[in-house]
C-alpha cells in the first residue's frame, strides 16, 4: 500500500470515528440523563400564557436546564413553541431532554392535592384554595359570589356554602374557579346517594337542611361521640316546634365568631340566623360541615333530650 493510500485510509477512519463520536455525543445530549439535582424530583410550574422563553427560564429556576442550546434545538424540531401547555409538572432526576420535552408538549401534569376544612366563610375558602391552584383568591371569590355561578349549582345563595364538603381532593394546578365549582357539584352529588337522601327524608329534612343542621352541630362540638346526641336534641326541638336556641347561629348573626358565650342582650338581634328569636332552621349553613357531621345528623341518636350544656371549661 502506497504512502498516499495509507494516509487517505487513516484520514477516512479518523473522520468516521470523529463523526461517530459527535453523533454519540449528540445522542447523549438528547436521550441521555440531562436533568440532575439532589432531590428525586422537582416541581415545574408553567403559568397560563407562558411562551418558550418563559419555560426555559422556569426550568433554569428549578435547576432542570442543563443545555439551553440542545433544548431549544429539540424544541424547534418538535414544534414545542406553538404547543406550550401551562401546568404543574413533576420533573424527575435523570430525565432526558427528549422525555422532558415530550412531557411538557403533551401536557402531562402532576395533580395537586387541595385540602380544606374548618372553614366558616366563603372568603376563607377562596384563600385556602388559591394557595394550591393557579388562580388567585380574588378570582375564586369573584366566582363564588357570582349569582349566575351560584344558580348553576342548583343551590340558593343561602345554601351555597353547603356545596363545599371539606375533604382532600386532587385537581390540576390550572383549574379555573368555574371548573373548581363544577367539580364540587359532582362531589356533592356523589355524597348524596339515594340512601342518604332517604335518611334525610326519614328525619324530615332536605339535603340543604341537613347541611344547615350539620353546620350547627359542628360548631357546637368537635367530639364525634357527642355529635349524634346533639343532632338528636336539635331534631327533637324541630319536631315539637321549639326554637333551636343555638348559640353558634347567634354568633354567626352577630359576626362574632371569637366570643365564647352569648349574653341575653345578644339574643335581641333581628336576624333570621338568630335561632333564639326565630323558630326552625336558619336560612343556610353557618360553616362548611364535614362529612362526619353530615353523617351525625343523618344518623342522629334517638332520645328524648331537649337540652345539653357545656362544662365550666366549655368542653
Amino acid at each position: 500500500m502506497s504512502g498516499l493510500r495509507r494516509i487517505l485510509l487513516f484520514g477516512t477512519l479518523a473522520l468516521l470515528l470523529a463523526g461517530g463520536f459527535i453523533a454519540y455525543q449528540g445522542y447523549r445530549r438528547v436521550f441521555g440523563p440531562a436533568v440532575q439535582f439532589d432531590e428525586d424530583f422537582r416541581i415545574l410550574l408553567i403559568p397560563t400564557g407562558s411562551g418558550l422563553t418563559d419555560v426555559v427560564d422556569s426550568l433554569r429556576a428549578i435547576g432542570a436546564m442543563s443545555d439551553d442550546h440542545a433544548f431549544l434545538l429539540l424544541a424547534e424540531r418538535k414544534n414545542y413553541a406553538s404547543r406550550v401547555r401551562p401546568g404543574r409538572y413533576r420533573i424527575d432526576r435523570g430525565t432526558s431532554l427528549n422525555d422532558l420535552l415530550n412531557k411538557l408538549r403533551s401536557g402531562e401534569q402532576e395533580p395537586v392535592k387541595v385540602t380544606f376544612n374548618n372553614i366558616a366563610r366563603i372568603e376563607d375558602l377562596a384563600g385556602r384554595v388559591a394557595r394550591s391552584l393557579e388562580p388567585d383568591s380574588m378570582a375564586f371569590l369573584t366566582a363564588f359570589r357570582d349569582p349566575e355561578v351560584q344558580a348553576s349549582t342548583g343551590l340558593s345563595p343561602q345554601h351555597f356554602l353547603g356545596l363545599f364538603i371539606p375533604d382532600t381532593y386532587e385537581f390540576w394546578w390550572t383549574t379555573t374557579p368555574e371548573q373548581f365549582i363544577e367539580r364540587m357539584v359532582k362531589e356533592y352529588e356523589v355524597f348524596w346517594t339515594a340512601e342518604r337522601i332517604a335518611k334525610a327524608k326519614a328525619i324530615g329534612l332536605s339535603r340543604e337542611e341537613v347541611s344547615t343542621l350539620a353546620s350547627i352541630v359542628q360548631a357546637e362540638t368537635m367530639r364525634m361521640s357527642d355529635a349524634p346526641i346533639v343532632a338528636g336534641v336539635y331534631l327533637n326541638r324541630l319536631r315539637i316546634g321549639m326554637a333551636l336556641q343555638a348559640d353558634p347561629t347567634l354568633k354567626f348573626a352577630l359576626g362574632l365568631d371569637s366570643i365564647s358565650r352569648v349574653l341575653d342582650r345578644d339574643k335581641k338581634v333581628d336576624s333570621p340566623y338568630n335561632t333564639y328569636k326565630y323558630n326552625g332552621l336558619p336560612p343556610g349553613p353557618i360553616n362548611m360541615p364535614e362529612r362526619r357531621f353530615l353523617e351525625a345528623v343523618l344518623n342522629a341518636q334517638k332520645h328524648d333530650y331537649l337540652y345539653f350544656c357545656a362544662r365550666a371549661d366549655l368542653s
